[in-house]
This record gives C-alpha cells, structure tokens and sequence, in this order.
C-alpha cells in the first residue's frame, strides 16, 4: 500500500466515543488517521483533492454524511467514501452506494471487517490516484499539439486514410497532413492510428 494512501485516511463523526475507538484502532495498525467531529470540520480542514479514504457516518449533526459526500462529488474529490451507519440508515448506504460511495457498514462493525473495508478502499483510492496521474499526464501531452494537428489526430484515430483527411480539411495538402499524422504520434509517444483512438477515449480527450 502506498504509504501516502496510507497517511490520509480520515474519520468523521459526530459521537466522541466512535472516533476515539476507531482512531486508536487505526492507529494500531499503522495508519496516520484524522478525526473530525463534523462534515462542517472535515470540508474545511481536510486535504480532499488527495486520494484517500474517508470513513463517515451517515448521520450526524449539522451536515449529514451523504451532503458531505455530495460536497465531496461536487468537487470531484478522490476520496473514497465509506459509510457508517446505524440499522435504520441502509436504504441510505445503499443509495450511497449506488451513486458511487465505496461502500457501508453498519454500526456497531467488527473491526477486522473495518480494516479489511478500509485496506479496500484504500486500494481503490491508489487506482483512481494512478488513474488521475495518468489522465493529467496524458492532457500535457495533448496540449503540446497544435489546434490542426488535433484535428488530424481525431481523424487519424478514426482510421481515415491521409487523402480522406486532406480532403476533410480542405484546403489541406495531404503532405502537410502526412507531416501533421507524423507530429501527433512524435509528440503522443505513440505508434499506430489504434492507439492514438485508445489515448483518445481512455482519457476523455
């Protein structure tokens, strides 16, 4: 497990006694956990543009656990949520679920199960961390190239052929796309039209 995943693990909840026990657990284990006592605290205080795990129990005072969860959609936090909840909460979790929270569990939890859950969605985090570095990484490349040449990289990865683009473009050389298709995949690192789509779709481009 990467040990920075490791190192923003957070816990929020408003009852003292929950947070005391689940930090010294996971604390136990190794992990450099935070605690909050509320959803007000946590959007404020926390690193949420960081990819990590929140553990966040559904109901609270003031904001409850899934309008922060909806802060946290809104600004496209990594964190992966992980709902506590009390018995008359999971139709709850299990919206939360559905619209993309990692997963519940119900209150009181066993704490080899929490811990497995935790490990889980910290692993998930380190996917969706690589994922993102990936991404980014991928759109500093496709800045590189010029509006023209985006046009023909789109073409290309279509599997037009040279002289269809020229003429798509119009008025294109097809050398000057041939030079173009030459650009796109220098700058790209990549070798061939289907991989140039595949860039183009596994990162939105």
């Amino acid at each position: 497990m990467n040990a920075t995943l490791a190192n923003n693990l957070c816990v929020v909840d408003d009852d003292e006694a929950v947070r005391r026990s689940l930090g010294l657990l996971l604390l136990s284990r190794g992990y450099a956990v935070q605690t909050f006592a509320s959803g007000e605290a946590f959007l404020a205080s926390a690193d949420i543009q960081r990819a990590g795990c929140v553990v966040l129990d559904l109901r609270m005072e003031g904001m409850s656990g899934l309008q922060v969860f909806d802060a946290l959609r809104a600004q496209d936090s990594p964190l992966v949520v992980l709902f506590l909840s009390g018995h008359g909460d999971i139709p709850m979790a299990v919206e939360a679920v559905q619209n993309g929270a990692f997963g519940w569990l119900e209150k009181p939890c066993n704490d080899e199960r929490l811990l497995e859950s935790i490990a889980r969605a910290l692993q998930q985090a380190q996917d969706i961390a690589v994922r993102r570095q990936a991404r980014q990484a991928a759109q500093l490349l496709w800045a590189k190239l010029t509006p023209r040449e985006m046009q023909v990289a789109r073409l290309v990865a279509e599997g037009k052929p040279n002289k269809k683009i020229a003429l798509e473009l119009a008025p294109l050389e097809l050398r000057t796309v041939e030079t173009h298709r030459a650009h796109v995949f220098a700058k790209l690192g990549l070798s061939n039209s289907h991989e140039l789509d595949r860039f183009l779709r596994e990162h939105a481009l």
